[in-house]
């Protein structure tokens, strides 16, 4: 969310970002905002101006009720005057009412208006716009091959969807023996490579509550994402950053505390709307999933070096892990609305011959901080919003995709990298028990 202010003084830099987002059907509210905004400064400075007069009133019809003891004509003149209080006070009701009303519409407005991209973004309407800025790792082609990622867990005992769907429906997956070992091998090597890196681990609640959810995201993304739970005021939460962020709602930081550097783990649940394609199905697109994320607060100055180190992180990690991954910065038409920059970070599938979204880096500025009002207090005393960014560390099962894919042999079995064998029991290769 922009800072009113921002918008009153700048509103044709506020509607080209609209512009640049293919968000024209917005445009119109920068107008809505600026008039719901002057009508409320109106009435805040007249609901200033009768309290001031009411009070001076007030002290008059005090003094003159004293003068009436002697004088009664000065009785006349206080009941007039107390007239004028009663007349102010109802005004001034009909102000306060108003002030909230247009507080209210103000807000609801506000909401929707994207946060300022950063010049950097590629201009573009979609994803097939976005621009790939880097790779890291050598994708070879296969010399054998590679089976669907359900045949190879599925080699190994490792998966039940005809039980999920028994039981939760599609988007669910039961995970057993070396393949859940390996999902949870996974995200405790990711938790500790992070905290080698200063990150404090957390596990935050997996509930939020709905002032929560509309300060981290937009309406569409929170419709399109979220789980709500009948008759209580909380939400499933799509990812740890939602509550990791909300942790600090209407909290003012003391500066001398940041950068707050993270790392959270959750379940995390998704509606995950629409109809997928082939490479989609599977456990690519689930309800249902667990994840390691990094969350980072920061001081405005130093958001942009942090956004570097964020996703330089997971591709660290994903190296480690022997997957060749590049870095895709993400085009104007494809950012939600409250972030200013964000990168992809995509596993190269052997199988299919491309890269697939394993990751994805987030600069959301002050947008999130506003919401939430959560501020710092600065050495020399004055407040400021926070920054915040997010990035996946890992998201198995889909992380597990890229795993098995890259790692898979000729006769089926999968080699453990070093540094991941320490969580596996020492062992070297998964094989397979199916053929």
């Amino acid at each position: 969310m922009l800072d009113i202010k921002f918008v009153r003084e700048n509103p044709d830099a506020v509607r080209e970002n609209i512009k640049k987002k293919f968000q024209d059907e917005k445009l119109p509210l920068v107008d809505e905002a600026i008039d719901y905004d002057a009508r409320l400064r109106a009435a805040i400075t007249e609901a200033n101006d009768l309290r001031a007069s009411r009070n001076a009133l007030s002290k008059k019809v005090g003094m003159l009720m004293g003068q009436a003891k002697k004088d009664p004509s000065k009785l006349e003149e206080a009941e007039s005057v107390k007239a004028q209080v009663k007349a102010q006070a109802d005004r001034l009701a009909e102000l306060e009412a108003m002030e909230s009303e247009l507080e209210e519409k103000l807000r609801a407005v506000m909401m929707r208006i994207p946060q300022m991209i950063d010049p950097s973004v590629p201009i573009g309407p979609d994803d097939s716009y976005n621009v790939e800025v880097q790779r890291f790792g050598e994708a070879k082609p296969p010399e054998f091959d590679i089976p669907y990622h359900t045949e190879i867990m599925e080699s190994f005992g490792g998966i039940d969807l005809d039980a999920a769907r028994r039981v939760s429906g599609n988007g669910f997956y039961y995970l057993v023996g070396d393949i859940a070992r390996l999902h949870e091998a996974v995200l405790a090597y990711a938790r500790d490579f992070m905290i080698d890196r200063g990150f404090t681990y957390v596990i935050p609640p997996f509930m939020i509550h709905g002032n929560v959810v509309e300060g981290v995201m937009s309406f569409p993304e929170m419709d399109a994402m979220m789980y709500k739970i009948e008759g209580e005021d909380l939400y499933l939460i799509g990812t740890s950053e939602h509550s990791m962020i909300g942790r600090y709602i209407d909290q003012i930081i003391p500066e001398a505390q940041l950068p707050l550097t993270l790392t959270s783990y959750s379940p995390c649940f998704r509606k995950e709307k629409g109809a997928h394609g082939l490479e989609e199905r599977g456990i690519y697109r689930i309800h249902q999933f667990e994840k390691q994320e990094m969350i980072v607060l920061c001081r405005p100055e130093d958001s942009m070096m942090w956004y570097d180190k964020l996703w330089h992180n997971s591709v660290d990690l994903f190296r480690s892990l022997d997957i060749p991954v590049r870095q895709l910065e993400c085009c104007s038409g494809d950012l939600a609305d409250l972030k200013v920059k964000s990168c992809d970070i995509e596993a190269w599938s052997p199988r299919q011959g491309k890269y697939f979204e394993v990751c994805s880096c987030s600069n959301l500025g002050d947008a999130q901080a506003r919401r939430l009002k959560i501020r710092v207090r600065g050495e020399d005393g004055k407040l400021y919003l926070a920054h915040t960014l997010n990035n996946t560390c890992v998201a198995p099962p889909r992380m597990l995709i890229a795993f098995l894919e890259n790692n898979l042999n000729a006769d089926g079995t999968v080699d453990i990298p070093e540094v991941l064998r320490p969580y596996m029991g020492g062992k070297e290769k998964l094989v397979p028990k199916n053929k």
